[in-house]
């Protein structure tokens, strides 16, 4: 990993913070894509500016994304990896929800991933060389009451990857899919205000979980640095659960 660029998604809090670290941990050049520039720029703070840069970015507007990737590019070198670690939902019945509401999680947990590859994996494929990681969710694997248009991003975020997978191969670049089980970040914090009993939500997922608790940001970031890592040369198209036992296959 050492000197590799790479751009991560998401990472001014949650899940997208602790793989930044531990990228910067592991000696990669850490470009992070978020909308939360304060809070990007905070885990700037804990890698090194040396190392890294936040850039204030709508993954959904693809002008905004190609301009921080030129920005990037320019400082760092050829991006070599991508971790979309970009999420956002607002806990519903679907009979319940709002259409405008549905437009927002689409943008952010799926039409942004694709505006990411279609604008930055061009360059790997172009090149030659890439690893690309999309954090999806347990929820696009198995369902989950609540989270509908959600679950149906991430399930196409899954389906995405596989197709790519296939697609760019033969370009040299590599794509595999996380899917975290409930976590204590603040979206599952903001998930359970929403949710009517969600206190009891939580803790009702907590002891139906094998190992007893909920994850935490940190227990997917040496996943993370895994998947964009040479030790998964030989890996592609693969769906990894994290969820302490939640769900198995």
């Amino acid at each position: 990993m050492r000197d590799k660029a790479i751009i991560l998604t998401g990472g001014a809090s949650g899940i997208g913070r602790e793989a930044a670290i531990r990228l910067g941990v592991e000696g990669a050049m850490v470009g992070i894509f978020d909308l939360d520039e304060a809070g990007a720029r905070a885990t700037v703070e804990q890698i090194g500016s040396d190392r890294s840069a936040a850039y204030h970015v709508d993954i959904s507007d693809r002008e905004q994304v190609t301009t921080a990737l030129a920005a990037f590019e320019s400082r760092f070198g050829p991006t070599r990896g991508l971790a979309n670690v970009a999420g956002w939902d607002s806990a519903r019945l679907f009979m319940d929800s709002d259409p405008a509401v549905w437009d927002k999680v689409i943008r952010i947990n799926l039409y942004g991933s694709l505006v990411m590859h279609h604008v930055v994996v061009r360059g790997m494929a172009e090149r030659g060389f890439g690893r690309v990681v999309n954090v999806s969710s347990d929820a696009g694997r198995v369902g989950s009451s609540g989270e509908s248009v959600y679950a149906a991003c991430k399930g196409g975020i899954i389906a995405f990857t596989k197709t790519l997978a296939r697609e760019l191969a033969r370009n040299g670049v590599i794509l595999n899919v996380l899917c975290p089980g409930p976590t204590e970040t603040p979206l599952f914090t903001d998930f359970t205000k929403d949710m009517p009993g969600g206190d009891r939500l939580a803790e009702g997922l907590a002891k139906a979980i094998p190992l007893r608790r909920l994850g935490q940001p940190d227990d997917y970031a040496g996943m993370i640095a895994f998947l964009l890592s040479d030790d998964a040369a030989f890996m592609t198209g693969q769906t990894i659960s994290i969820s302490g036992g939640l769900t198995m296959s």
